[in-house]
């Protein structure tokens, strides 16, 4: 692991506010701990609202000059830096997975979808589309067109530490905004490697400070952006009580939010499910990243003609994982971040056996030789009901929820029956079923899939989701459009002054 930090610019003691090329901070110390082996990575100095005003200055600065960049232009800039990405894939992915916990290929996947967003950002730097309309005066043109925000404040979480950035900052810099990225303190080298991948690119094309600006620390730092007027975008990834927060505080000021807040996502599983695919999706959605994705399956709902014998090809499938250092690729799950997550993990097994819930695939801490962190669990099973208090909830651990239904209705209305609307998800090879799940009467979440797990998005979609889980939209389709202000455009080419709807105003 030393060569793969000397390799992404992390030192003993690492500076934890960047605007570029300078790198400074005169706030406390974050010791950045790895749940794989317990061990000190490195520390960060974090930012203090000074520091913050330097940055806010410097990104300030950066938009006047950003903005008068044609767009293709900035697309170059993207494809040099997802070049850069390229070629530190592997180290970038090793720090994602030591410091986070996930395992290495779910850390290289994270790197490989930075360089995927990249890729489709500088196609779209040549297709920030605006419309034509025909105005009802003559000799009038209407059209509108956007132009760039300003600052983009982006708040990450921990459990995707660099690729949920990237899917914020690859748009909005080809749509000619800069950016200041708060990490999550729990992962603050990663974005400290990220920001120094940036430099490269911005030191090479003699780039001006304030395009891309780091600032670490805790929730201090993230009021700072939400509160500053000058910052009309935050986007925030995290909890929905996190998200409540920052919204009413943008609200307050008419600033824009992009909030992408907890999922608690259920897999239907139907009679005419291909049972191979099912058991597969469900597992690796329930286990990925250990339980802790927004996207992470966190019910089963499964027709009573087929509950049991899915129940024991699901149990057969858990008594075949592999927990341990997920930098060795043949085990299946990694830690969880912290210990402080271990303690929620084990608290919501009791609340769930208080409520009455069944375990068929016990939890627990696993510890000995090679778990000396603490932060390792077991991947737990329990039968359950969706209207159970702790079900309703969104646990960030590896806890799946089974329960049955009789009919189609019946489990799409289990589905949309919690206050979450993030990923969704049919197994059915019946076309009436996964068209009614696909349909105004199905799946009230912004994602529903069809024979796919509820975890894996591609980016050439747009990701976000609905109710509680805020309502923002990230990544492909046309999410550029939160990056940019809209504005309509209306040409008067003739000698006169018609006046919209026929209204006479004449005056000599």
């Amino acid at each position: 692991m030393e060569k793969v930090l000397k390799a992404l610019g992390i030192k003993d003691i690492n500076e934890g506010c960047s605007t570029g090329q300078n790198w400074f901070s005169s706030g406390e110390i974050i010791e950045s701990y790895s749940p794989v082996d317990g061990k000190l990575i490195a520390k960060v100095k974090t930012a203090t609202q000074a520091d913050y005003s330097k940055v806010a200055q410097s990104a300030s600065a950066a938009f006047e000059y950003w903005r008068t960049i044609p767009a293709p232009k900035r697309g170059e800039f993207v494809r040099q830096f997802g070049e850069k990405l390229r070629a530190k894939k592997h180290d970038l992915g090793q720090l994602v997975s030591y410091e986070m916990g996930k395992s290495l290929q779910e850390g290289l996947g994270e790197v490989q979808e930075m360089i995927d967003i990249c890729d489709f950002a500088v196609g779209l730097s040549r297709q920030l589309y605006g419309l034509t309309m025909h105005s009802e005066r003559p000799l009038h043109r209407m059209y509108e067109q956007y132009h760039p925000l300003g600052i983009v404040g982006i708040i990450s979480a921990f459990n995707f530490p660099v690729a949920v950035w990237s899917w914020n900052t690859a748009l909005a810099w080809i749509c000619g905004d800069v950016c200041i990225w708060k990490p999550s303190e729990k992962t603050p080298l990663c974005g400290v490697a990220c920001q120094h991948i940036w430099n490269e690119v911005a030191k090479e094309n003699n780039l001006p400070e304030g395009i891309s600006c780091l600032i670490n620390g805790n929730y201090k730092i993230g009021e700072y952006l939400t509160s500053d007027t000058n910052v009309p975008l935050v986007s925030a990834t995290g909890s929905t009580r996190m998200g409540k927060m920052i919204g009413a505080k943008l609200a307050e000021r008419f600033g824009k939010s992009l909030l992408e807040l907890g999922g608690n996502n259920a897999i239907i599983v139907t009679p005419e499910a291909d049972m191979k695919i099912a058991i597969t999706a469900a597992v690796f959605g329930a286990v990925g990243t250990a339980g802790q994705r927004c996207t992470t399956t966190r019910r089963l709902i499964i027709h009573e003609s087929v509950y049991d014998k899915f129940k024991e090809q699901l149990i057969k499938a858990y008594g075949q994982l592999r927990i341990g250092n997920p930098l060795d690729e043949n085990n299946h799950v990694g830690p969880l971040i912290d210990k402080d997550a271990v303690k929620n993990y084990l608290g919501a097994i009791e609340k769930l056996i208080a409520e009455g819930g069944k375990m068929i695939v016990p939890g627990g801490v696993i510890e000995g030789k090679g778990y000396e962190s603490g932060c390792y669990v077991k991947p737990a099973v329990a039968e359950a009901k969706n209207d159970f208090e702790i079900v309703q909830h969104e646990t960030f651990a590896p806890i799946l929820y089974i329960m049955k239904y009789k009919t189609i209705e019946e489990a799409i209305a289990m589905q949309n029956g919690v206050p979450q609307g993030l990923s969704s998800a049919i197994m059915t090879v019946n076309m009436r079923e996964a068209e009614l799940f696909l349909s105004a009467m199905g799946s009230d979440c912004g994602i529903a899939n069809v024979n796919i797990g509820t975890s894996g998005a591609e980016i050439g979609g747009a990701f976000g989701g609905e109710k509680e889980t805020g309502g923002g939209r990230e990544s492909g389709s046309d999410a550029w459009k939160v990056y940019m202000r809209r504005q309509t455009n209306t040409m008067n080419w003739s000698t006169k002054l018609p006046l919209a709807q026929g209204i006479k105003f004449d005056i000599n």
